[in-house]
């Protein structure tokens, strides 16, 4: 069991790197709740490899101060999405 979670922290820290991805994104990926994640990769990623969870925070938490902007972001498509919906109905 614990080999597991090693693993799946390691690969889920991993992908996120590559693929500079939310955690949200990595957990629907992975299939497991965002809140395991974030645990994962905080409090157990530390002991299995430490220069790796620097550089997964630093992506966290550029994500955290980006994340307003990705909000606004996919808002704004939404809402030209109905926008352009609403066109072609008329």
């Amino acid at each position: 069991m614990k080999e597991t979670i090693r693993q799946r922290t390691l690969n889920a820290a991993n992908y996120i790197l590559e693929k500079r991805a939310t955690l949200r994104e990595a957990a629907k990926i992975f299939g497991i709740g965002k809140s395991t994640l974030h645990t994962d990769l905080t409090k157990r990623l530390p002991r299995y490899d430490a220069a790796l969870y620097r550089k997964v925070t630093a992506l966290l938490q550029y994500n955290h101060e980006t994340r307003h902007l990705r909000g606004g972001e996919s808002t704004r498509k939404k809402y030209l999405q109905l926008s352009v919906d609403r066109s072609k109905k008329k």
